[in-house]
């Protein structure tokens, strides 16, 4: 099932909406108030995370994990170029913040940008109901395929988030190939 949701926040003035996928079960049925926590508000905790990263001299991707009640579980943001860590990416490192959790059933994954594979890997193998994108129009990542599996997918196509990238792939090219796992190419800033 697809549904749209109203934007703020920076949303595209063209579109003013936000795709919202459901798979099977919709949001989950360990939700107590899907509603509890908008997804715009849950996206300013991730992005204030990207700009840190960025700051600190790294990737501008951030990330939160919130539980079914809306609380804030855990946060972070890349920290690959900081920690020399491959692995170390938004998403991990807000799922490493929050600690063990009994379940993660009822969930939610909040990213600036579409989950990479390795990370959308992460939210289906734990269980995360649901996922909030930021945007996913500089890297579409494994978003559709965590719908198709029951995961509850919005994407916001926040401007801020879209800015934050498109800023960072036209300064540093070859760094972002290295994030996403592709060969850099020549005068190539990554964006199409």
């Amino acid at each position: 099932m697809v549904r749209l949701a109203g934007a703020r926040h920076g949303a595209a003035p063209s579109s003013g909406w936000a795709w919202a996928y459901s798979g099977s079960g919709g949001y989950g049925s360990g939700m107590t108030d899907p509603a509890a926590t908008s997804a715009a508000d849950m996206l300013e905790v991730a992005i204030e995370e990207a700009r840190a990263g960025l700051a600190e001299g790294g990737i501008p991707i951030g990330a939160a994990l919130f539980g079914r009640d809306g609380t804030l579980l855990g946060r972070g943001h890349n920290r690959r170029v900081q920690d020399d860590d491959p692995s170390m990416h938004a998403e991990t490192a807000a799922f490493r913040a929050a600690g063990r959790q009994r379940s993660y059933r009822g969930t939610a994954m909040v990213t600036t940008l579409s989950p990479c594979w390795y990370c959308s890997g992460l939210v289906r193998q734990f269980g995360i109901t649901r996922l909030v994108v930021g945007e996913a129009a500089t890297f579409s990542g494994g978003h559709d395929w965590l719908a198709r599996h029951g995961v509850s997918v919005t994407v916001l196509d926040d401007a801020r988030c879209r800015q934050l990238m498109t800023d960072f792939i036209a300064a540093q090219p070859q760094l972002w190939f290295e994030d996403i796992g592709e060969e850099a190419r020549d005068n190539d800033s990554g964006t199409s």
